[in-house]
């Protein structure tokens, strides 16, 4: 089941995302916070920006650091055709009866950007490593402290048997973007 704003608002009482905003609405700004049946994260000031200027490849079991260059400010420029990861700026804490499923918002959709973020796993916790690749010919600037993605919160009838910190998944309590791990 999908669950709708007032239970977001009693998770987030309980933890399950700080800082918390209630309102979706701000003047100015890409909206953040709960809306209708989810929330919408906001994006940290930290990147990292793939790049080629190194000419290494993208191996997802060896992952080499000269692949990306890491970049902190307030407004990211995604380079054309290219991909960034970023972190979350709420750190999140997923209780064991849910699993999350995002979904890019449309401001950005309109862009050209594509946002990704893998499902979060019953009882996972950490910031959010957020993968964003941009489709066009033109670079595509992002705000920090912004909203990037709504999430979607979905109940399960069932407890989980084997949640994600059960089997001690290699992304659990993520600090900082993490780049892929075998």
């Amino acid at each position: 089941m999908v669950k709708n704003d007032r239970w977001i608002r009693q998770m987030a009482q309980r933890g399950m995302i700080e800082p918390f905003s209630e309102n979706l609405k701000k003047e100015g700004v890409i909206s953040y916070g709960v809306s209708s049946y989810g929330y919408d994260v906001r994006i940290s000031d930290e990147f990292k920006i793939f790049s080629s200027i190194n000419q290494t490849i993208i191996d997802p079991k060896a992952v080499n650091s000269d692949a990306f260059v890491d970049f902190k400010g307030n407004e990211c420029l995604i380079p054309p055709n290219s991909f960034i990861l970023a972190k979350s700026f709420e750190y999140f804490r997923i209780p064991r009866d849910i699993i999350v499923i995002c979904f890019g918002k449309s401001t950005y959709a309109r862009c050209g950007l594509v946002v990704n973020i893998t499902p979060l796993e019953p009882e996972w916790e950490g910031y959010i490593t957020i993968e964003i690749s941009n489709t066009t010919p033109l670079p595509v600037k992002i705000y920090a402290n912004e909203g990037i993605a709504q999430l979607i919160f979905l109940e399960a009838s069932e407890i989980c048997e084997v949640s994600y910190s059960d089997r001690a998944g290699k992304y659990q309590a993520q600090k900082s973007i993490t780049t892929a791990r075998l």
